[in-house]
């Protein structure tokens, strides 16, 4: 007995947690404070119900409409109208022509003009598969709703949606779900399913002013909704969600209704052969507008209105919307297209162009052109091309070369632009020019502005593909698809983008690599003018560090970089305004681009056709060239030049990296073609350089581009094709006139022919007469010699190219009396050369030099000018006596002499000639005088090097 009150006084005094779990309790408690949980449920929704039902709308007076205001869209000034968005509303009433749900027997019906049922089914199966069975409200939604406090759309039933958008706003909060729910559970107390729906079709708005679908089946296939086909029926059903988003994309509208027509078929409403047919119906629909200004624009701010706030309250809740467009420049951006499409697509083959511009460092947008022309149907004019994507071709290559600026790569980087295939894990990938051509070792920075497609891919390989789209992201492209999407063509443009968000990457170029989303709207108002919105601008998100910006800056504004393939003067450059540009063209040149910016401009222009068919002859500079051009002179005219910062490219000390292609230098023998020693003469050593044959894989570690040079290079997969595709234009273009590489290999033996016991041995014994010199000189060479060279004090004064080599001259006047040095060299068939010298003496000069060269100076170098050509002057003195001065110049290693120029007669005193230069090498100038009564002066020689 003590014992069990012991044991019940321990389990009494447990804690309550250990009680609540204790076998035999658990399913009772739990089932306890689920009813209680249940009680308190029901209290908390009742009182919702009792608090936000009050002045809730009557929903029995859904004929009963507030007054409608327009909605006015203005530019960014306030003071220009782009368009009043007024209900209007086209609405004419139509009853189902049978019940859907059949729940209600007392359903009026029109069975021979009534909606009919298909067109039920396919909006049944486009918005609420459940409809028939729930009781006004989706338990899902109503979660989400909860969880997210009324800030997501999705999951309504369709009778919340008629409550959305026939009684209440499109205000997303919690209290605005709240009310919906208890009008939507109070709507299918007092009407049936089949009468719901019937109102349905009767308010519903479908896109502009089209409020019901007998209005809708009107005005977008011009036929009463008794007639519609599936397919139509469908179309329509595919509205409602976002109507001038669909209206405006048309290949989105097409998917959705495909998609509802696929529900229809899953529910049973069609059998497979109906929706065969229907799937293969082409259903275009036109939306019509009356007068507006940017019209493409208008509707981008009006899906954003609708977005935000519902198709009711923008159409008929007065709002006041101002924009970010700027009207000026909108007119002539729409000039600048008209003409562009105009006076070019005719020949280039393209109906179409768009055009959009933006505050760079806002991302504001200024101007928005979506077609040649809103409202020509033959070229779907309706389509905004600035918000589809398409590919970019080569414009996207900056985005390539600026994150390979970010892994340490250069715009001096030398890159071999040679056709190469690039082994992927689909095949081999093989790309080529637009014109077909190889350029050989070219830098990252002609690479791009000459838009290089091999080199281009080469650098996708150096930094990654993963890093490349990875990177690509950050500047805010939504259109990337998944990465196994893409492969060495992403380099190239493959991937889709929109003109809007591709000049919103350029316009991260000039923000010095800040991305900031583009804005259309700067102000909304309610019709009492309480501010709704008011932008702001949002927090500049880093891409990259500013200086890779204004690299890529720096480089898309070089225009001397792009002159070899686009020429100096095309529509890439705006004359000494500063800008950076690229242009773009896709396979068959489908999509033609040109997308630049000033720092305060960016600005993009597609050309092409909207059914993606070719161009004849368009490309980015030809098609959208002009349009460009002429919009950016137009809209920077009368604003400051601008110019972009001065980047410093920093040096690697790698030469691969800072522009030159590694080579070996070594200096021959001109005559035996080996390594020079140090016997090898002066005038026989010849610097060379072999260039290495390698690609840039040879000298680069991708992972680790500054670091030291890959060990193995060959374990990168891409390592051999490279290399074999550079050695193979190597030996393609060795044949060619003027090869731009040669491919050579240093020589590994030293001259021979140069040595001392093959030098010329001389002896002589001059005689000297007052100013005379004669000289029979004794020599013994191993070689035959060639010529002996006579000087005194080391100027050139005679030579002789004849054994036995004597030689008798009068040294010039202007080496004075006394002792001097004369020098004789006797030179071999192979340059070598023996040198004796011997002191002689000399009378003083009786005459002066009656003809003498005063420039160039005896010993002087000539380096070769951009005319190639030299003034030598000769002073005569008493010139009358002479009846001709000639000027002679002959090679000092043996040649014929040449005459340079004549003068008859001379009357001056100082005469000038002018010397085409020849050959590099020494050059011996002289000067001869004819006088008048037959004797000959010469002038004293002037040895020359010309450089």
């Amino acid at each position: 007995m003590h014992t069990r009150y012991f044991r019940s006084s321990r389990s009494f005094h447990r804690p309550f947690w250990r009680r609540f779990f204790t076998s035999g309790t658990l399913i009772k408690n739990v089932f306890t404070l689920g009813v209680l949980g249940g009680v308190a449920g029901l209290f908390i929704l009742a009182v919702l119900f009792a608090l936000y039902s009050r002045g809730l709308p009557d929903p029995n007076q859904l004929s009963s409409r507030r007054v409608s205001q327009s909605t006015k869209i203005y530019d960014r000034t306030g003071e220009h109208l782009l368009y009043e968005v007024h209900r209007g509303e086209r609405r004419t009433l139509r009853k189902l022509s049978e019940g859907f749900c059949m729940d209600d027997a007392a359903l009026e019906t029109d069975t021979e003009g009534g909606i009919p049922l298909f067109a039920v089914e396919a909006t049944i199966a486009a918005e609420d598969h459940a409809f028939c069975s729930h009781k006004g409200f989706s338990v899902r939604g109503l979660a989400r709703a909860v969880i997210f406090r009324g800030s997501r759309g999705g999951g309504s039933t369709l009778t919340q949606q008629l409550v959305k958008n026939a009684i209440l706003t499109n205000e997303r909060s919690l209290v605005r779900k709240i009310k919906e729910l208890i009008l939507s559970v109070e709507l299918e107390r007092r009407y049936s399913k089949d009468e719901i729906v019937q109102i349905y079709f009767n308010e519903i708005p479908y896109g502009s002013t089209n409020y019901g679908i007998e209005a809708a089946a009107q005005a977008y296939f011009g036929k009463t909704a008794h007639d519609l086909t599936p397919a139509e029926a469908a179309t329509l059903a595919a509205l409602p969600k976002a109507p001038t988003t669909y209206l405006n994309n048309p290949d989105r509208l097409k998917t959705r209704r495909d998609y509802i027509l696929g529900q229809m078929k899953e529910l049973k409403f069609l059998t497979d052969e109906e929706w065969g047919t229907a799937v293969a119906e082409e259903t275009p629909i036109i939306p019509r507008v009356g007068s507006i200004t940017a019209p493409h624009f208008v509707f981008y701010v009006k899906e954003m209105l609708e977005r935000d706030y519902g198709a009711a309250v923008v159409e008929e809740g007065g709002l006041r919307v101002t924009t970010t467009i700027d009207y000026e420049r909108q007119v002539a951006a729409e000039e600048a297209v008209r003409s562009g499409v105009e006076e070019n697509g005719e020949r280039l083959g393209f109906t179409n162009a768009a055009l959009v511009a933006l505050d760079p460092k806002t991302g504001e947008i200024l101007s928005m052109v979506g077609s040649k022309d809103y409202f020509e149907e033959e070229i779907d004019g309706s389509v905004n091309v600035t918000t589809r994507p398409r590919q970019p071709g080569s414009s996207f290559k900056p985005i390539v070369y600026a994150a390979a600026f970010e892994q340490g790569y250069t715009p001096n980087t030398i890159l071999w632009d040679v056709n190469t295939s690039f082994p992927t894990v689909v095949g081999a990938y093989e790309p080529k020019n637009y014109d077909e051509k190889e350029r050989g070792p070219v830098t990252m920075r002609k690479a791009l502005q000459g838009s290089l497609n091999t080199p281009a891919v080469k650098t996708l390989f150096l930094v990654g593909l993963e890093r490349v789209y990875e990177f690509a992201k950050t500047f805010g492209y939504s259109t990337l698809g998944d990465l196994s999407n893409y492969g060495p063509s992403l380099a190239l443009g493959s991937a889709e983008v929109t003109l809007l968000e591709h000049t919103n990457a350029y316009a991260t170029f000039a923000r010095e690599g800040e991305f900031v989303p583009t804005a259309a709207i700067l102000k909304v108002e309610d019709a009492d003018g309480g501010t709704l919105f008011a932008w702001e601008r949002p927090e500049a998100t880093r891409t990259m560090e500013p200086r890779i910006a204004q690299t890529i800056s720096s480089v898309l504004s070089d225009n001397e970089a792009r002159t070899y393939v686009f020429g100096a003067n095309s529509f890439l450059q705006l004359g000494d305004r500063p800008v950076a540009a690229k242009t773009g063209t896709t396979n068959d040149s489908r999509d033609a681009w040109l997308v630049g910016y000033t720092p305060s401009l960016s600005v993009g222009v597609w050309a092409g056709n909207n059914d993606n068919s070719e161009m004849t002859r368009g490309g980015g500079a030809s098609a959208a060239g002009p349009i460009w051009n002429a919009f950016m002179r137009k809209a920077l005219a009368g604003t400051p030049r601008e110019i972009f910062p001065v980047v410093e490219i920093p040096l690697t000390g790698k030469a691969i990296l800072d522009g030159t292609v590694p080579s070996e230098t070594f200096t021959i023998d001109k005559v035996s073609g080996k390594l020079a020693t140090e016997f090898t003469p002066v005038e026989l050593r010849e610097t060379k350089s072999c260039p290495a044959i390698h690609d840039i894989l040879h000298y680069v570690d991708v992972q680790d581009p500054l670091g030291p040079p890959p060990d193995k290079p060959e374990k990168n997969e891409q390592y051999l094709f490279w290399e074999s595709a550079v050695g193979g234009w190597v030996d393609r273009q060795a044949g060619e006139p003027s090869p731009t590489i040669v491919r050579c290999t240093p020589p590994t033996e030293s001259d021979t022919v140069h040595a001392p016991g093959l030098i010329p041995q001389i002896s002589i014994s001059p005689s000297v007469n007052g100013r005379f010199v004669s000289v029979a000189p004794a020599i013994t060479s191993p070689r035959p010699v060639v010529r002996v060279e006579y000087e005194i004090d080391n100027r050139f004064h005679a030579k002789t190219v004849s054994f036995p080599f004597q030689v008798s001259f009068e040294v010039s006047p202007s080496i004075g009396g006394g002792s001097h040095e004369l020098s004789v060299r006797a030179i071999d068939d192979v340059g070598n050369a023996g040198v004796v010298r011997q002191t002689i003496t000399l009378t003083e000069p009786t005459r002066v030099n009656a003809v003498e060269i005063l420039t160039p100076r005896e010993d002087e170098t000539i380096s070769r000018l951009d005319e190639n050509a030299y003034s030598v002057f000769v002073q005569v003195r008493a010139p009358s006596t002479f009846s001709a001065i000639l000027l002679y110049a002959e090679p000092r290693a043996g040649g014929a002499k040449t005459l340079i120029g004549s003068a008859k007669n001379p009357n001056t005193n100082s005469l000038n000639f002018r010397w085409t230069l020849p050959a590099d090498g020494d050059w011996i100038l002289s000067a001869v005088g004819e006088r008048t009564n037959g004797q000959v002066e010469t002038s004293p020689f002037v040895q020359v090097t010309i450089r």
